[in-house]
């Protein structure tokens, strides 16, 4: 197992997350993380898009429908 953050291979497990899934954290970076997310990040250009669409004064409820994001 490698660190996502400085690819480093000093790892230890550092508890579970909400749906029990173990946690690690690297011992040279101290970064938590998870071995395989079931989330995925949200992309630049989706960030840009809803900027944009936010500028447009367009509901917080139609922009989670257009790009398919959680409203947090």
């Amino acid at each position: 197992m490698q660190c996502p953050h400085c690819q480093g291979d000093r790892v230890v497990k550092n508890g579970t997350i909400h749906t029990g899934k173990p946690k690690w954290m690297c011992k040279d970076c101290r970064r938590q993380f998870v071995a395989h997310p079931t989330q995925r990040r949200v992309s630049d250009e989706t960030k840009q898009m809803i900027d944009a669409l936010l500028l447009e004064r367009i509901s917080l409820a139609g922009i989670v429908r257009v790009t398919k994001v959680s409203p947090r």
